[in-house]
């Protein structure tokens, strides 16, 4: 199995676990660790021109409105409530002297971050490679330009975001030195991306939800962020817990594990990642804000 590091591609990877796609496919996943860089890299990778096949399922929310089940509508709740806190992160942090940030949401799904930012006067713009949730996303608010790709982009943005999509990217350098080039010269990178060093990630071990392989490529600790955007003279400034995400992630972890969507458990579990993250800063997920070296 040659996979190399994109952040260390001279070192050995070790293995490190072995997880199922419960999502789609069934099929079973290695985990390699980049010892070096605190990374796992899923193997193997699925070629760029089958991934679609792996999305393909009504189970993956990121890409529906959809309300059907207890897990839909715990989903739906919870997007309203962080979308709120992600507009006030984006204002906070803007480094602009303009009268408008100008937003790029890489990873829009079905568009309701985009459409609460233009609401809030924030001049938006979106890539959403997922045809369904692009259209879902047009659809719900066709004044803004929605993208396929961000490689069909060439404007510069004060602060682009990526609400758990980085994991997901194929060509994982490539990708990086694009969005270095999007950024204006005082432009703030937001990233959120799921933290296999926190608590509930080492109780589910391979039923952790969020190693969700193969949809995602790659599983970031904090020093694998900063040595990967290091690379491209993108530091990191802070990092920021996303608490929500322990309740939600370790629901289904639950589910994975025994079959069972066991509320409490999960509830306590989720709870006891947050308790220990206030004490390790190692909590379920991340925000991670980087902006050029010499802001």
């Amino acid at each position: 199995m040659n996979i190399k590091s994109p952040i260390n591609p001279d070192i050995d990877l070790e293995n490190f676990l072995t997880c199922k796609d419960y999502t789609v496919s069934r099929e079973t996943f290695d985990l390699l660790w980049d010892k070096k860089a605190d990374f796992l890299i899923t193997a193997p990778q699925p070629k760029i021109e089958e991934l679609s096949k792996y999305y393909d399922s009504e189970d993956y929310i990121s890409h529906t409105d959809a309300s059907k089940s207890v897990m839909d509508k715990l989903y739906q709740i919870a997007k309203k409530y962080a979308i709120s806190n992600k507009i006030n992160l984006v204002k906070n942090v803007a480094l602009t002297n303009k009268s408008k940030i100008k937003l790029l949401d890489v990873g829009c799904g079905t568009g309701d971050f985009l459409h609460a930012c233009n609401k809030k006067g924030i001049l938006v713009t979106g890539i959403e490679p997922n045809e369904k949730a692009r259209k879902l996303a047009i659809n719900k608010i066709p004044e803004i330009k929605i993208l396929d790709s961000i490689f069909n982009s060439t404007e510069k943005f004060d602060v682009i975001t990526m609400w758990h999509v980085l994991e997901h990217v194929p060509n994982l350098e490539k990708y990086i030195i694009k969005l270095k080039f999007l950024l204006s010269e005082k432009g703030v990178l937001i990233i959120a991306v799921p933290n296999f060093k926190s608590y509930d990630a080492k109780h589910y071990k391979e039923f952790w939800a969020a190693y969700d392989v193969p949809r995602h490529l790659w599983h970031f600790s904090k020093k694998a962020i900063i040595d990967l955007f290091s690379k491209i003279d993108l530091h990191l400034q802070k990092t920021l817990p996303m608490r929500l995400d322990s309740f939600y992630v370790s629901l289904l972890s639950e589910k994975y594990k025994t079959g069972k969507s066991n509320f409490i458990k999960a509830f306590f579990i989720g709870f006891l990642s947050n308790f220990k993250g206030f004490f390790t800063k190692e909590y379920s997920s991340h925000i991670y804000i980087l902006k050029n070296k010499k802001i």
